[in-house]
């Protein structure tokens, strides 16, 4: 007898959208020092069947130079740690519309920024 793997065994576990958002608070904008997630940079978050999750994201500028630091800061947050990370690998897929504006920072976003002293 030889052992198979059933399709239980080899299914892929993904991860929750609610787990790659929280982890995604690891990842701190480096002009504001505050993460993504309460910034508003974070439009959805996609997990396929692979583990593999597309971020649908934007900045504050269309200008800014860091993207390849968020994308890094991604990297550790979501695909190392315990077990090999939460997902298998990821893609960011950089959008510009709708524009990123002051109304997407949530309400813990903006209790950050006030501590820094911006008036928002």
């Amino acid at each position: 007898m030889t052992d198979t793997p059933t399709d239980a065994a080899s299914a892929v576990s993904k991860a929750s959208i609610d787990d790659i958002e929280e982890a995604m608070k690891d990842v701190v904008d480096p002009e504001l020092g505050i993460n993504v997630v309460d910034l508003g940079l974070v439009y959805g978050t996609y997990v396929d069947d692979d583990n593999v999750a597309t971020l649908d994201m934007t900045l504050t500028s269309a200008a800014c130079p860091l993207t390849d630091v968020i994308e890094d800061q991604t990297r550790t947050a979501l695909t190392t740690g315990p077990g090999g990370g939460l997902v298998k690998d990821f893609r960011i897929n950089w959008v510009w519309l709708p524009p990123w504006g002051p109304d997407k920072i949530t309400d813990d976003g903006r209790e950050q920024l006030r501590a820094l002293g911006f008036n928002v």
